[in-house]
């Protein structure tokens, strides 16, 4: 006998599609994607984003197609990791024996593992639709004669829809304070260097390292590349950085407790120069804007911790 009234069906809810990570096969990379299909690629030595791309499949960072990515020696592009000095060591400083840019980019990290949603590392983040990988460093995996201090690094990357960011947390685990400095070594990719500025910087004063460090400033207009050029900007971090190509912005970058920001392209000599820099014009379709803190040091007590960041945006469409 069938009953007067049936209960309600139980509404199903669909299964939301969640951001994707896996492993290679050779247990040498890690892999994230976002269900909107906005993809990123890390390397674990040096912990080294070698690829970020839009939902469209458009490749925001260059790769030189000479980059090492055997674990041999530093990758040529994506983003290496500067820590704990940036550039060639003094000899009488404590970072004296380490190679140029430090330890971390040719370290290799540990996977600690990933989280997905409202996991972005930096204030005023957008949570939803992204995924967050975390890696570990610290002092028992480096050759500790060349810098003798207890450390633990976490470094974050966290992918999101129009958006990359990339944070550490330094941890000073030892006894003794030691000074260090960062950056995030990031190669953009452009379409033209020739059609591309970069602005933010009005009224900073700067260092021209391809003039023997003078310092020079403060700027006053945007940036073009028409020559080599490395130049280090002490920049207000509430201030946006804007790379605009063709007069159209292409990508923003803001920063979190990082002060200073490196604006390189090697330009056609020192490009060819480079055994690692490919194609040989590949200077055209690159910029590096570096978020970083390396005009001066940054001391960290011990048992204190330091936290800093970046994000890109993309501005495109």
């Amino acid at each position: 006998m069938e009953r007067a009234k049936k209960p309600a069906a139980i509404p199903v809810s669909p299964i939301q599609p969640t951001p994707q990570v896996s492993i290679s096969d050779d247990n040498s990379r890690i892999s994230a994607s976002l269900p909107t299909g906005q993809r990123v690629e890390v390397l674990l030595y040096g912990a080294t984003v070698i690829s970020w791309k839009s939902a469209n499949g458009k490749e925001n960072l260059f790769l030189s197609s000479k980059a090492s990515l055997d674990g041999s020696k530093p990758v040529r592009g994506g983003i290496p990791l500067v820590f704990p000095v940036f550039g060639p060591p003094k000899k009488d400083h404590p970072t004296g024996q380490l190679p140029q840019h430090g330890f971390a980019r040719n370290s290799r990290w540990e996977y600690l593992g990933k989280s997905s949603s409202e996991s972005s590392s930096l204030p005023n983040s957008k949570g939803d639709a992204s995924v967050k990988l975390d890696f570990g460093l610290s002092d028992s995996m480096i050759d500790a004669s060349k810098w003798n201090y207890s450390f633990n690094l976490t470094y974050s990357v966290t992918l999101g829809q129009d958006n990359l960011e990339t944070s550490l947390v330094v941890r000073n685990t030892g006894s003794s304070n030691y000074d260090f400095q960062l950056l995030f070594h990031t190669y953009l990719a452009v379409d033209d260097i020739a059609q591309t500025t970069v602005s933010g910087f009005e009224d900073a004063p700067f260092i021209d390292k391809t003039q023997g460090a003078k310092e020079v400033g403060p700027a006053r207009e945007s940036i073009s590349i028409d020559s080599e050029t490395d130049r280090v900007y002490t920049v207000p971090m509430e201030k946006p950085i804007t790379i605009t190509e063709q007069g159209k912005p292409r990508y923003e970058l803001t920063r979190d407790m990082l002060s200073d920001v490196v604006v390189w392209n090697p330009w056609i000599e020192k490009a060819k120069g480079m055994a690692d820099f490919g194609p040989e014009d590949g200077y055209k379709k690159m910029i590096c804007v570096e978020a970083g803190s390396v005009s001066a040091w940054n001391t960290l007590e011990a048992g204190d911790t330091w936290e800093g960041g970046q994000r890109i945006k993309t501005l495109e469409g």
